[in-house]
C-alpha cells in the first residue's frame, strides 16, 4: 500500500479517520465529499492514501450514489483492482458501469482468478465478452473456465495460482524453485504435491519446508492426508469443511482427481458472511437485504413475500370470521387473540431458528431427525405448561372468569406445542424438497401459529359453553 502522504489536510484528519468500532467517521466522510464537490482532488486523496483498500472500499459505500463517480474520478489510481474486489457488489457495479471495457480488463488482470471472476460474473453478457476481449489469452482463459461452473461452487471461488511439485523433489530443489521462479504467486500458504497425473497425493506447509534439511525428500515430509474440495461442490459445503477440519487452505479437484485449484481461508470469512446473512434475511423474506441495492430489486424481493403473508393471514382470518358471533357475546375474546398468536408465533420462530442453523451447520440430518423433533417437543411442551399457567391465573384473576382463564391456559399450551413442531417441520420439509430451510419459513410458520392459535382459543370458548355460534 501507498505510504501515508504528511500533507497538512490530512494530517488535520488522522487521528478522526476512525471511531471506536472502526468504521469511518463522519467528520472524515464530511470533508473527502467537500474535497470533491470542490474539484480538489489533491486534498482528496491526500486525505484517502492512509486508507487500507477495504476503507477506501467503505468510503464509496458511504457516499451517495450520486457521488460515487465523481470520488472515483478524483481518487484515481488509489482505486485499485483490490479496493474494487472489497467493494459491496451494488456499489461497485455504480462503478463499472462508468469505466471502458479495457479499464475493467486492466483492473482485474491485477487480481486473483476468484476475485476477478467475482468483477465479471456481475457483468451483462455484453459486458463480459467486451472484458474478456481486452484479457490476454492466459488470464482470458482462466476466467472463461470459472464462468462454466455453477454459480456459488467451489469452481466458481477457487483460486487457480497455486504451486504444485513431484513428490521425488528435494527440500533444497523445492527452495530453490520457489526462489528462482517469478512465475509463481506470491501468497501461498501450502505447497500440493502431486502424482505424475497431476494427482493431489499430498501437502507440504511453508513451515516444515523452512525447517527442514535440505537433502530430504518431499515425500518424506509431506501430509499425506488431505481434505480435497470437488470443483461442484457448494460453497456452504466448502465453508462447513474448512471449519470441520480447521483448515487453512485446501485443494480443488476435478471430476478425474487432477488438481485444478485452491481455496484459502479469506475466501471462507467471506462465504461464512453471506451464508449467514442470507439464512437471516430468506427467514424474512427481504431478498438480498442490502442498503445498497437498487430500491426497485428490493421492493420486488420483499413484495413478493408480503404478498404471500398478506394471503396466509386472510386463512387466519376465515378462522376467526367463523366464530363472530361468539366473539361478539364475549368482548374479552378479541382482547386476548392476540396474546395467543403472539406467544404462538415467538415459540415458533424460536425452533424455527433453531432448526435452520443446525440444517446449515449439518448437526440436522435425516439420522437424527426424530430425536430433535422430539427434543423440540420436549421443550415445547415445558414452555407451553409455564406460558399456561401464568396466562390462566392472569386471565381468570382479571377477568374474574376461571373458566376463561383455563380456557386460554388450553389453548396456549395446545398453540405452543404446535409451534414447537411447525419450527421444525417447515425447515426441514423445505431442505427435504432440496429448498433452502430458511426460505421465508416465517411467513408459514406464522400462518400456522396464527390460524390454529384462533382456532383452539375460540374452539375451545365455544366448545366449553361459555359462548355459542
Amino acid at each position: 500500500m501507498t505510504e501515508s502522504n504528511d500533507a497538512p489536510h490530512a494530517e488535520i484528519l488522522r487521528e478522526d479517520v476512525h471511531d471506536d468500532d472502526n468504521r469511518l467517521t463522519d467528520e472524515f466522510v464530511r470533508s473527502v465529499s467537500e474535497a470533491v464537490e470542490e474539484n480538489d482532488s489533491t486534498l482528496a486523496q491526500e486525505l484517502v492514501n492512509p486508507l487500507h483498500n477495504a476503507d477506501i472500499a467503505d468510503l464509496f459505500e458511504l457516499v451517495d450514489a450520486d457521488e460515487r463517480a465523481p470520488l472515483a474520478s478524483a481518487l484515481g489510481d488509489l482505486v485499485s483492482a483490490d479496493v474494487l474486489a472489497e467493494m459491496n457488489e451494488h456499489v461497485r457495479e455504480d462503478l463499472i458501469d462508468v469505466l471502458d471495457a479495457g479499464q475493467i480488463a486492466d483492473l482485474t488482470e491485477q487480481l486473483d482468478t476468484d476475485d476477478a471472476v467475482s468483477i465479471i460474473e456481475d457483468l451483462d453478457e455484453g459486458e463480459q465478452q467486451a472484458v474478456l476481449a481486452e484479457l490476454d489469452a492466459e488470464d482470458r482463459a482462466a476466467i472463461e473456465s470459472a464462468l462454466t461452473y455453477e454459480e456459488e461452487t467451489a469452481g466458481r471461488i477457487m483460486q487457480r495460482e497455486f504451486v504444485a511439485v513431484p513428490e521425488h523433489m528435494m527440500v533444497g530443489d523445492l527452495i530453490d524453485y520457489l526462489r528462482k521462479n517469478d512465475d509463481l504467486t506470491t501468497e501461498f500458504w501450502e505447497i500440493y504435491v502431486v502424482d505424475p497425473a497431476f494427482r493431489p497425493i499430498g501437502t507440504c506447509q511453508l513451515s516444515w519446508i523452512l525447517r527442514t534439511p535440505r537433502d530430504i525428500a518431499i515425500a518424506d515430509v509431506m501430509k499425506r492426508e488431505q481434505t480435497l474440495i470437488p470443483v461442484d461442490m457448494d460453497q456452504e459445503e466448502v465453508a462447513l469443511r474448512f471449519q470441520k477440519y480447521n483448515l487453512i487452505s485446501a485443494a480443488v479437484v476435478n471430476d478425474d482427481g487432477r488438481l485444478i485449484g485452491m481455496i484459502t481461508v479469506d475466501d471462507i470469512l467471506h462465504i461464512v458472511e453471506d451464508e449467514a446473512s442470507e439464512d437471516v434475511l430468506l427467514m424474512s423474506g427481504a431478498g438480498d437485504g442490502d442498503i445498497n441495492e437498487p430500491i426497485r430489486d428490493s421492493y420486488k424481493a420483499r413484495v413478493r413475500w408480503l404478498v404471500t403473508n398478506l394471503a396466509t393471514a386472510l386463512v387466519a382470518s376465515f378462522v376467526i370470521s367463523i366464530f363472530g358471533a361468539a366473539i361478539e357475546q364475549m368482548v374479552a375474546l378479541a382482547i386476548l387473540m392476540p396474546i395467543v398468536a403472539s406467544i404462538g408465533g415467538n415459540a415458533g420462530t424460536q425452533t424455527m431458528a433453531v432448526s435452520v442453523r443446525a440444517l446449515a451447520m449439518n448437526e440436522l440430518t435425516r439420522s437424527n431427525t426424530r430425536r430433535i423433533i422430539g427434543r423440540e417437543f420436549r421443550i415445547a411442551l415445558l414452555n407451553g405448561v409455564t406460558i399456561a399457567v401464568l396466562v390462566g391465573l392472569g386471565t381468570g384473576l382479571i377477568f374474574i372468569n376461571p373458566m376463561l382463564g383455563g380456557v386460554i391456559a388450553a389453548a396456549m399450551l395446545i398453540n405452543i406445542v404446535i409451534a414447537g413442531f411447525a419450527g421444525i417441520f417447515v425447515p426441514v420439509m423445505l431442505d427435504r424438497l432440496d429448498q433452502d430451510p430458511a426460505l421465508a419459513s416465517s411467513v408459514f410458520v406464522t400462518m400456522i401459529t396464527d390460524t390454529m392459535g384462533f382456532l383452539a382459543f375460540l374452539g375451545l370458548a365455544v366448545g366449553s359453553g361459555m359462548v355459542s355460534l
